[in-house]
């Protein structure tokens, strides 16, 4: 396509003196052939295309395209032919980058010159879009914020390209982070439409980065990107299939994410496999001022994150009780994984369980409910874009004056309890603030420091539920809150299958514990690969 740019490259590499014009015209035509046998894919096919990005690591695909066997352009070209052809039926991406493949053919000139940026030099990638893009706009799901358009990059995403990473496009959500209504349709918003699970298409891919978790189970991008601020990543893996790394809260910058909760809010990969994930968190994650818990000394940045393969090391594990085991299915799966770990010598305690003070729960929503309305006034306040005027209470008004498009299924009850609330320093703020912080960070290291255990292990959520738009999510409970809300690392990869949907296993520890995480929960999903753990038939 771009057969002149390509030619200027390969004549620079060639002595001046060689040239005469017969033989300027014999290269020209060379070049033009050989840039459109790659382009049209004949490298590598569709088929063997969907083959190694479905099985193969970043690093596996790195050594492939450093023999040629294909290029950036080409896999580009390979997902954005498959988002094309088959997104209809998940709803999982909003938007493709029209600049994709061009950042892709840029990014091959600089590999065959011999400048390669890393790991993930050339890898597409799908962003959530509640996280902001020079190129794209940034919508939470929302029609308020269709043209909401800051021409900037958030911290994460500037450091991701840097690294050399594509762009690919903005990933579908539940509207809002799924902070808008407590009767949501996790996936739902009013841009995007009704995100779908690739496993079920009548299920849901729970949220709120929904479209990320579908995409990736889909084969969209070799990653994606999502945000959580109390299971938004590790519930979408689990029940789409895919890991998910929701880090602690300072190790990624929230700087150019629509936020929440600047307490509990933090961005995290998600991907098919440990490795992938690990390798895209060491370049999300450095230090901004622009957002000053990423300061914090206990988040040591300069680890590599790579797992390291170490199959027969000892680990003492713990077992927290999760509510997703009052479905039978998912009970007897843990039953397996019991007897699975102790026959390894790998599980020290079990049944551990927190003991929420009485009005923990309402504390927890009275912090959301506080922050949400200050972070989100002061993230426009400071906004780049033609969205700079929005306010909470304004966005209500909105919603309102567009029922019809904003709230065909739910209202926004939680919109207008935020907007109830007063300034943080307020001392219902305060207190419940520290009540909470004190009593999930205090009881996550009681249960390592008691004992003695390398991570906590549990079961992430139960099998996705049919959608119901009319009432609103089912949901199977989960393990997520404490991590949230204490700002601790939670790691969930793929467990194993009730009536053939998946489910994860939740790998649990305390701040800046990312490292030892990442090497747990690359031990335990290769010993999961030899296993089989599955109840239940599959849905006809």
């Amino acid at each position: 396509m771009h057969p002149m740019k390509i030619t200027k490259k390969r004549l620079w590499l060639l002595p001046p003196n060689v040239f005469s014009p017969f033989s300027i015209i014999v290269l020209l035509a060379l070049v033009v052939s050989c840039s459109t046998t790659q382009q049209s894919g004949q490298n590598a096919s569709q088929s063997e295309l969907e083959v190694i990005t479905s099985n193969e690591t970043i690093l596996q695909m790195q050594k492939r395209m450093n023999q040629q066997q294909f290029s950036a352009q080409e896999l580009t070209r390979f997902y954005l032919t498959k988002i094309k052809q088959n997104d209809h039926k998940y709803n999982s991406v909003i938007r493709v980058n029209p600049n994709a493949l061009q950042r892709a053919i840029e990014l091959d000139r600089e590999r065959a010159l011999g400048n390669l940026r890393g790991p993930l030099h050339g890898i597409p990638i799908l962003v959530k879009d509640n996280i902001e893009t020079a190129d794209m706009p940034t919508t939470a799901g929302s029609l308020a914020l269709a043209n909401h358009l800051t021409k900037r990059d958030a911290t994460l995403i500037s450091n991701l390209r840097q690294a050399g990473a594509i762009i690919l496009g903005k990933t579908n959500l539940s509207e809002w982070a799924n902070i808008r209504s407590e009767r949501s349709s996790s996936g739902w918003s009013a841009i995007g439409g009704q995100t779908r699970n690739p496993h079920d298409t009548n299920r849901s891919a729970c949220g709120s980065s929904s479209g990320s978790g579908a995409a990736i189970a889909a084969n969209f991008a070799v990653a994606a990107i999502g945000t959580e601020t109390n299971g938004s990543i590790t519930c979408p893996a689990s029940v789409t299939g895919v890991v998910g790394i929701k880090p602690s809260v300072g190790w990624v910058s929230r700087f150019g994410i629509i936020p929440i909760s600047h307490t509990q809010d933090t961005a995290g990969p998600m991907t098919k496999n440990i490795t992938d994930a690990a390798i895209l968190l060491q370049y999300m994650g450095s230090a901004d001022q622009n957002d000053l818990t990423t300061l914090d000394d206990r988040l040591d940045r300069s680890v590599d994150l790579t797992p390291s393969s170490n199959s027969d090391r000892k680990l003492r594990l713990g077992l927290q009780n999760s509510r997703a085991t009052n479905h039978e299915r998912v009970a007897l799966i843990e039953s397996q994984l019991i007897e699975q770990l102790q026959k390894r010598d790998w599980l020290t305690t079990k049944y551990l369980s927190h003991s929420p003070y009485q009005s923990f729960w309402k504390d927890t929503y009275t912090v959301l409910l506080y922050q949400l309305k200050n972070d989100l006034n002061r993230y426009f306040e400071q906004s780049t874009s033609d969205s700079k005027s929005w306010t909470l209470q304004k966005l209500i008004e909105f919603n309102r004056h567009n029922r019809e498009q904003e709230m065909p299924f739910f209202q926004q009850e939680i919109f207008e309890k935020a907007q109830q609330k007063g300034s943080l320093d307020n001392q219902e703020y305060q207190e419940a603030l520290n009540n909470v912080t004190k009593e999930t960070q205090q009881s996550i290291l009681q249960m390592l420091n008691d004992n003695q255990l390398d991570a906590i292990i549990a079961i992430t959520r139960g099998p996705a539920w049919s959608i119901d738009r009319v009432n609103g999510d089912n949901v199977v409970g989960g393990v997520s809150t404490y991590s949230a809300v204490a700002g601790f690392p939670h790691i969930t990869i793929p467990l194993g299958k009730v009536h053939n949907l998946p489910i994860g296993l939740s790998i649990m520890g305390k701040r800046g514990d990312e490292q030892a995480l990442i090497n747990i929960a690359y031990q335990l999903e290769n010993w999961i690969k030899t296993q089989d753990f599955r109840s239940g038939k599959p849905i006809e």
